[in-house]
This record gives C-alpha cells, sequence and structure tokens, in this order.
C-alpha cells in the first residue's frame, strides 16, 4: 500500500461498534450515565476512594499513603472499581464521578459529603486538605501546578495514544504507533531535561507533580508499562530512570502501588484497603 493510501473510509454518521475497540473495548462507551442501579460501599473513615491500581488510580494511593507516612490523619477506605466488568458504570459510582473513570474521592467529613473526580483534582484536593507536598510559596506552587497540569495533559498520549495503538488495538498500524511514539519521546526528553539538574519535578521538594507524573513515566522507563522499553530507548533519559527509580523505592509508594490491584503475585495485592494492617 502506497504512503496516503487507506483500507478504511469513514462513513457520514459514526456508529458505534462495541467490539471494536480491541482489548478494554468494554470499559468506555459513546455516552454518559449509569447502565445499572449499584451503591457504593462506605466504610468506617471518612474518606472514601473508589478505585483500580491504573497509573491513574495510583496517584491517589500514593497520596493518601504518603500523608499517613507524613503523620496526618488521612486513614481511608479503598475499594476496588472492576472497570473491565462495568463497576464504573453503577449508579453510585455515576453519582462520584459522572465521567465515569477511576479514581474517585468522597470525602464524608464534610457534610454534604464532598465528592472529587479526577485524579489531578484529588491530588490538589487532599494536598490542600493536609497541607503537605504542596508548596506554601506562589511562585513554587505555580511550578508544581504547572508540572501537574502538564501530566494530566500529556498522558492521553502515552495511555489512549501510544499505549492503546502499540499494545491492546487488535491490529497494528505504522502511522499512529509512530505519531504517538515520537509524542512520547518527546515528553520524556522534556523530563530528562528538566529532572538533570532537580532530583524532583519541580527541585528539592517532592510533591504531587511527582505523584502523578511518575506512575506513568517512571512505570514506562522502568518497563512496567506496555513493555515498549527497547522500542522507545528508555535507558537513554537517565534523569528520568533516576527519579523513577528513586520514586518506586519510597515506602507510602510501595504500598500505594499495592491497594485496588487485583493482578500479579498475591503478594502485590491489596485489592480493598480499610487499614495499615491489610498491607500484612
Amino acid at each position: 500500500m502506497s504512503e496516503g493510501e487507506s483500507t478504511y473510509t469513514p462513513p457520514a454518521v459514526w456508529t458505534w461498534d462495541a467490539e471494536s475497540g480491541g482489548r478494554f473495548s468494554k470499559i468506555n462507551r459513546p455516552v454518559a450515565g449509569a447502565t445499572h442501579d449499584k451503591e457504593l460501599p462506605v466504610g468506617e473513615h471518612p474518606l472514601q476512594l473508589y478505585s483500580l491500581a491504573t497509573p491513574n488510580g495510583v496517584k491517589a494511593t500514593v497520596m493518601l499513603e504518603e500523608l499517613l507516612e507524613a503523620g496526618r490523619d488521612a486513614e481511608y477506605d479503598a475499594w476496588l472499581i472492576d472497570i473491565g466488568e462495568g463497576d464504573q458504570f453503577g449508579s453510585g459510582f455515576v453519582a462520584a464521578n459522572p465521567n465515569s473513570k477511576i479514581p474517585a474521592l468522597v470525602d464524608h467529613g464534610s457534610s454534604p459529603p464532598t465528592r472529587v473526580f479526577e485524579s489531578g483534582a484529588i491530588l490538589v484536593y487532599l494536598a490542600e486538605k493536609f497541607d503537605a507536598f504542596y508548596p506554601a510559596d506562589p511562585a513554587e506552587r505555580a511550578e508544581c501546578l504547572s508540572w501537574l497540569f502538564w501530566q494530566m495533559g500529556s498522558a492521553p498520549f502515552l495511555g489512549g495514544g501510544f499505549g492503546h495503538f502499540y499494545a491492546y488495538a487488535p491490529e497494528k498500524f505504522e502511522y499512529p504507533i509512530n505519531r504517538y511514539a515520537m509524542e512520547v519521546k518527546r515528553q520524556l526528553d522534556v523530563l530528562d531535561r528538566n529532572l538533570s539538574d532537580r532530583r524532583y519535578l519541580c527541585g528539592d521538594e517532592y510533591t504531587i507533580a511527582d505523584m502523578a507524573t511518575c506512575p506513568w513515566y517512571g512505570a514506562l522507563v522502568l518497563g512496567k508499562l506496555y513493555q515498549a522499553g527497547e522500542f522507545l530507548d528508555v535507558k537513554s533519559y537517565e534523569h528520568v530512570v533516576r527519579w523513577a527509580e528513586d520514586f518506586m523505592e519510597r515506602p507510602a509508594v510501595k504500598r500505594g502501588r499495592r491497594v485496588n490491584r487485583p493482578w500479579g503475585p498475591e503478594e502485590t495485592r491489596v485489592p480493598e484497603r480499610h487499614s495499615a494492617a491489610d498491607f500484612d
């Protein structure tokens, strides 16, 4: 097939084929709202997290475990949302997050309870609530928020773009893989240059920006995402690798990465978390 040719011609009006999305075709649909009635469980702590240990879910559990490690009163219950089974389309979860994506947080410490959805919003909410991992100086806070929003805007290229076409799409196509590989490598270069003279994304201080970014890009360069390390030559981003290795060695990170994890070796799984004893 010559360059520019395609076997696909878009129809005049697009219609949804539920089986066309490959491995994860059943976790999305072109409409919002609940598909069935299912209330969310509520544990004994004010903070109730509903999630799955994907890179976005790990952001929230790492933050909560870091808060506990720092001595904050941030005890929480974490409930597993199985997106492969459609739990995200239950009425209770849709009430917590109308976008039907994990993670979602409900804080019962307020009246009425406060819902927070989008992983970046959860990080900011918890950082402000507990005054932690969030610089007080306006300029430093702006730097932190800039990197946080950079991650939120960049991750779709890594996950929904590169990850989908490289690892999950039912067929391999050169153009989208090349397009998204180029963008992911550009993003890795952005990180590597920034980390060349900084310990963390914002400088010497560990912040929510690191917690948001490392579960995606750190996991990628350490070979924990898409098995694409050789393809993307991740070892060449030595500053990102150093930062990622430091992040993964933090005790709170080790715990947070286990929460809401239903797969992998048994010792790495904590499908639900209600107290520190669940890690034993």
